[in-house]
């Protein structure tokens, strides 16, 4: 088997559609389509199945694609490896993964404090869903990523090696405007009758789980695609929103934030493969907890341990479909 049909393949599940996999990669669909065809049949089953909005995997082809992405990274650095030998540069990239909210501030910061210690390093960091990044660790792609067991959770999974950094207490974001603006704690109840915005699952469950233990309700009335999106939402007075409180100094102007009294949280991770680990990431995980609790909100109660976080979180699933977390 080629294996550009099988990258073909795994474009095809990530996207949901032969036409943007087609786009993605500069073919033609019905090339993908034949593509796709012909590994089915060498296979001796059918790997996809359309729905209303695409294409999905079918179970045996949920099964192969977990198998050919795990193949095609490791080919992928097999080209990196040989071709760094030919130039002359025999150390690997440290390949750096983070959610959008600790890609913001609190990741750049700790490489930058590792630069300063271990001199010149060749990196890179990929912003990515919690989910995604545990996936790409677990197949090699990643060195080090850095995640939230924000719902629906992290796995317990004995590939990896997790370091709990500390709690991240959700703040609300507002409008400079706001009346609550630059006031202190303030109550849940005090903002039922707000209009929230949300970007991803994993944050408006936070927020509807403090408001019922508020005895409220959050009126999520509209959603965003990212973060930008949502901090859009807030500075232009269209809703306020929950945030993570580590986005506090990475914010755009226009956007301020209050906390909240009893405020829901989410822990933080540092994950990393138990095979092969790259030489950098252990001094990386240093400096991000040095990089974490240098940001802990001033009305923190204490420097949390493991013991804090959220042990019961149920382990998400390797899929296709995004969930994104915060």
């Amino acid at each position: 088997m080629e294996l550009t049909v099988w990258r073909t393949f795994v474009t095809v599940c990530r996207l949901g559609s032969l036409s943007a996999a087609a786009a993605e990669l500069h073919h033609t669909q019905s090339a993908v389509s034949r593509q796709i065809a012909g590994l089915e049949r060498q296979l001796g089953v059918p790997l996809v199945e359309r729905h209303a909005r695409g294409v999905r995997p079918t179970p045996a082809g949920e099964v192969f694609r977990h198998h050919a992405v795990a193949t095609l990274n490791e080919a992928d650095r097999a080209v990196r490896a040989v071709r760094d030998v030919r130039d002359g540069t025999f150390n690997r990239p440290l390949a750096v993964g983070a959610t959008p909210s600790l890609a913001a501030g609190i990741v750049p910061e700790a490489i930058r404090g590792l630069l300063e210690r271990a001199g010149s390093i060749r990196w890179n960091l990929l912003p990515d869903l919690s989910a995604q990044l545990h996936s790409r660790v677990i197949a090699g792609d990643l060195d080090i990523a850095v995640v939230t067991d924000a719902p629906p959770g992290l796995p317990h999974d004995p590939r990896v090696e997790r370091r709990f950094l500390g709690l991240d207490d959700m703040v609300v974001a507002l409008p400079v405007g706001h009346p609550q603006a630059g006031r202190g704690p303030v109550r849940m109840q005090t903002l039922a009758d707000q209009t929230w915005v949300e970007d991803n699952d994993g944050s408006a469950a936070l927020l509807r789980q403090h408001a019922a233990r508020a005895g409220v309700s959050a009126r999520i009335d509209l959603t965003a695609a990212d973060l930008v999106g949502k901090l859009a939402l807030v500075a232009t007075g269209h809703a306020i929103a929950l945030i993570p409180g580590v986005l506090t100094g990475a914010l755009r102007t226009d956007v301020t934030t209050v906390p909240l009294v009893d405020p829901p949280t989410r822990g933080i991770y540092a994950i990393t493969p138990r095979r092969d680990p790259h030489p950098s990431a252990a001094p990386l995980l240093d400096q991000l907890a040095t990089a974490f609790a240098s940001v802990r909100p001033a009305h923190a109660p204490h420097q949390p341990t493991e013991k804090d976080a959220h042990p019961a979180a149920p382990a998400f699933h390797d899929s296709v479909t995004e969930t994104p977390l915060v």
